[in-house]
């Protein structure tokens, strides 16, 4: 099982691999990435994120309220929690039926390649795409997915033409979303101590 995962993570044949690496595992080639080490935060900051993830306009006093701690405690931890990074920024949300942004799409993408010169060039375009608004390097046949939002049906086309003609492409396969079942910024945080 491992030589096949290897055969189709690497591409290279079962003669080298029974040849060269016959004792070698999959886990051997590729590293996890790194995980966040939240060791310095406790369950008291994990209810803060989870309120201002909820609500961020609230003021500190309110938020010491509803956790149940002293507010100069309060206003510590979220200084802490911004200096550390863990908060990165605190933004409006907005409704994007009523700024225009009516239609969804998610943009696969295959590349023709993936030189270092190439893919500056295709992150740097695709970064300075307004409609884009996620941008993921994938694993699998797709190398890319985006998430667009755009007015309608002309506006996506004009991204599509805009988008075709900046770089060089393999592939571009589009996806229009029907309907939005769930939509949060809200991630999950836990401590366990």
């Amino acid at each position: 099982m491992t030589i096949n995962l290897l055969l189709r993570y690497t591409g290279i044949g079962s003669t080298f691999l029974e040849r060269f690496l016959p004792r070698m595992r999959i886990r051997d080639f590729i590293q996890p990435l790194p995980r966040m080490d939240n060791s310095t935060m406790d369950k008291t900051d994990a209810k803060i994120l989870n309120v201002l993830q909820t609500d961020a306009s609230q003021s500190s006093q309110e938020i010491a309220d509803l956790i149940g701690i002293d507010e100069n405690d309060c206003v510590n931890r979220i200084k802490k929690l911004e200096a550390d990074k863990v908060i990165l920024q605190r933004v409006a949300l907005v409704d994007p039926r009523k700024v225009g942004a009516n239609m969804t799409a998610f943009v696969a993408i295959t590349t023709p390649e993936h030189s270092q010169e190439w893919l500056d060039q295709f992150h740097s375009v695709v970064s300075n795409l307004p409609e884009v608004v996620e941008f993921y390097r994938m694993s699998g046949q797709v190398d890319y997915l985006l998430r667009v939002v755009v007015s309608d049906i002309e506006a996506y086309d004009a991204f599509y033409k805009k988008l075709i003609s900046s770089t060089k492409l393999k592939d571009v396969s589009s996806t229009f979303a029907i309907e939005q079942i769930k939509f949060t910024n809200n991630l999950p945080v836990t401590i366990t101590e």
